[in-house]
């Protein structure tokens, strides 16, 4: 299936497509540089993301592994890349209700987000809805996450 980007004119919009996908980012490449900078910032250089030779030796996976947390960091991103809403001022990450990791994000790896609106309920000033993303690895059938995020926006 192809990228496709969904745009609401409204935010308000929205409540007719709750419990369907709204849309799927391009593929993303994992590299080496990008797990190397997300270690570097967040301080977590375990050698299964860090070291490319230990991990051919040691790793069950045979080449050094994306952070999980680096996976989901990429929620903003996969979110501009699927879905717009035209008269949103601003918007927030409110918070995540379920996050699960049930595979590894080897080096190299393509990755996509494939995102369905879940609930959706007004707020004073605008709306809070909460859609599920799931990571698709290509060639991959188990995703590396997939995780419930809850956004407040306002117009």
């Amino acid at each position: 299936m192809e990228a496709y980007k969904t745009n609401f004119k409204h935010l308000v919009d929205l409540q007719s497509k709750i419990d369907q996908e709204i849309g799927l980012s391009p593929w993303h490449k994992i590299t080496q540089e990008d797990i190397n900078t997300f270690a570097q910032v967040t301080g977590d250089d375990q050698w299964i993301h860090t070291d490319p030779e230990r991990s051919q030796k040691e790793s069950p996976y045979g080449v050094t592994i994306a952070h999980g947390f680096m996976v989901l960091s990429l929620a903003s991103k996969f979110a501009y890349e699927t879905y717009s809403i035209d008269d949103v001022k601003m918007g927030i990450n409110y918070g995540l209700d379920r996050v699960r990791f049930p595979n590894a994000t080897q080096v190299n790896a393509n990755i996509r987000g494939r995102v369905l609106l879940m609930e959706y309920k007004e707020i004073p000033g605008g709306a809070q809805f909460k859609v599920q993303m799931t990571f698709e690895l290509e060639g991959q059938e188990k995703p590396a996450c997939v995780a419930e995020f809850i956004a407040r926006c306002y117009v």
